[in-house]
């Protein structure tokens, strides 16, 4: 196979406008990738490792299986095994790994129907399984290993006819898992905010769906959970919010709106067009809406802190979609007259907006502007309180990079193609702790790559790398254009690695291929 071009920008390069380099320095290192062979498939999404076997487990949606696969040798994968999941469920939408312990979320046919987890050995044998809510879209274990909570998203079908309701399930493992029944699983319930819709709405948290409760409109996307165990943050990608779960009790202590992102202030500007010729990233009178997938956590100092990728998404189906352009609706004279020019394609017009405006909306009337995502990366503290966002690093960052694909697509090498529709789209994020430093490591779903920062000061991380494993020039469709789509991702620490080095592993979902990188330390 073709070497793959590796783009990277370290601290050293990065612009005044970007945060500041970092006090040590990592970098990535691909040693190695397992290619599927399946093109835009789903073939590898997300990523679990086992370090008692060196084994990856990788969900294919597109095969709805596990691919394991071996890792003694880093830099030689190997497939051993095919774990076929069709007894469980329609399809794979996560799994996770504890101390030999592999749990699969899979969904039902139709989603809307109550899903199932279940529980293998590292070889695929089955060991027991549960229902859970509707969609179970991630999971993830307490760092004991006692509990495995699960999002269930809880998705409408195509007409927006049947909507089941979003929750959290708490599977209790401590009788063992051999043992586990259905009485060890508590639901998260979202109903008791159904009374509270009016009043979640006016605190910004997004409930619109046409007809639904607020626990029908509330959609767990991504889990992460405290040191203790005891806390869970929740992302509600949809509604721009989270939700924050006391794990003992089974229960919602809070669900709190993300705010936006005022892209007229200076450091948060973007590219909002795709129609520009050239690379513009600008201030402009919009809000972003943070609307993170993935989030991760990880303590310092005695503090908990959670990282979100702040990928931004939007409801379109057949029933019912918010999707439309800036273009496409009517602007209040306020807006117009300071910004006479702002409908055109050249300016906001082809920018990916909502009709369901959280506020700012006057009849048909926009008084306000909105678009999908933030183009960052952000840090919560244990209240929710954001400490942090990465402005337009990431923008500023690929710029530099790769001017001539700059916020190109999974799919295609067009420049600017993906400027009026959520940019660089970062969606996946771990944390790793390396010689007492914590990193943060932050996939881009559509130009590809993995953004790197320092985030030990989580109030002030520093950024360290950008690393694009990906030939532009190379057909999207063959090998050669190496990792599109990176989606999952695993941290395994030098103590657990099988060349006692720390490791990044990077599923990439439209190429369909897995992608470990060996990380080296300069002190």
């Amino acid at each position: 196979m073709k070497a793959v071009t590796t783009f990277i920008l370290t601290a050293g390069l990065a612009t005044a406008a970007m945060a500041r380099p970092a006090p040590s320095t990592i970098s990535l290192n691909q040693i190695s990738t397992y290619a599927s062979g399946i093109f835009d498939e789903g073939a590898a999404e997300i990523v679990a490792y086992d370090n008692g076997s060196q084994r990856l487990f990788v969900s294919n949606a597109q095969e709805n299986s596990l691919d394991v696969l071996d890792i003694a040798d880093p830099a030689n994968p190997v497939l051993l095994n095919k774990i076929d999941l069709s007894p469980y469920g329609d399809g794979v939408n996560s799994v996770a790994v504890h101390k030999g312990l592999v749990a699969v979320a899979c969904e039902a046919d139709p989603k809307q129907d109550p899903g199932t987890v279940a529980f293998l050995d590292i070889d695929g044998d089955y060991i027991s399984s549960v229902v859970v809510g509707a969609l179970p879209d991630m999971l993830t274990f307490t760092p004991n290993g006692k509990q495995v909570l699960v999002a269930n998203e809880g998705e409408p079908d195509a007409d927006y006819l049947v909507d089941p309701e979003g929750s959290v399930s708490i599977i209790d493992l401590k009788r063992g898992v051999e043992q586990l029944t259905q009485s060890d699983v508590k639901t998260v319930s979202f109903a008791p905010f159904n009374s509270l819709k009016k009043q979640m709405q006016r605190a910004q948290i997004r409930i619109y769906g046409p007809n639904a409760s607020v626990a029908q409109d509330l959609e767990p996307e991504y889990i992460a959970v405290s040191d203790d165990g005891k806390t869970a943050f929740v992302t509600l990608q949809e509604n721009n919010a989270i939700a924050i779960i006391d794990i003992k009790t089974a229960r919602v202590k809070r669900i709190k709106s993300l705010g936006y992102k005022w892209h007229i202030l200076p450091g948060n500007e973007l590219d909002a067009s795709d129609k520009d010729d050239g690379i513009y990233i600008e201030n402009w009178p919009v809000a972003g809406m943070f609307q993170p997938d993935s989030i991760a956590s990880y303590k310092v100092r005695g503090r908990n802190y959670y990282v979100i990728a702040n990928e931004g998404d939007a409801r379109d189906y057949d029933g019912y979609s918010e999707e439309t352009s800036i273009d496409e609706i009517e602007i209040s004279g306020w807006l117009t007259k300071r910004f006479p020019n702002i409908q055109e394609k050249e300016s906001l017009g082809r920018l990916g907006t909502t009709t369901a405006a959280p506020f700012g909306k006057c009849g048909d009337v926009y008084h306000q502007l909105f678009s999908y995502g933030a183009r960052s990366f952000s840090i919560l503290d244990e209240s929710g309180r954001r400490v942090f966002d990465s402005g337009d690093d990431f923008e500023q960052i690929t710029a530099a990079a790769i001017p001539d694909y700059f916020n190109a697509s999974n799919d295609n090498a067009k420049f600017d193609n993906r400027s009026d529709n959520k940019g660089p789209e970062p969606e996946g994020v771990v944390v790793g702790e390396i010689k007492n430093r914590y990193y943060a490591f932050i996939g881009l779903e559509r130009v590809g790559g993995i953004m790197v920062y320092d985030v030990t000061n989580p109030r002030n991380p520093a950024f360290v790398e950008y690393i694009n494993n990906r030939d532009f020039t190379q057909d999207v469709e063959t090998p050669e254009a190496g990792d599109l789509g990176p989606e999952g991702m695993a941290f395994i620490p030098a103590s657990d690695s099988p060349n006692g080095s720390p490791l990044l592993v990077v599923a990439n979902e439209v190429s369909g291929t897995t992608t470990i990188y060996e990380i080296n330390s300069s002190k």
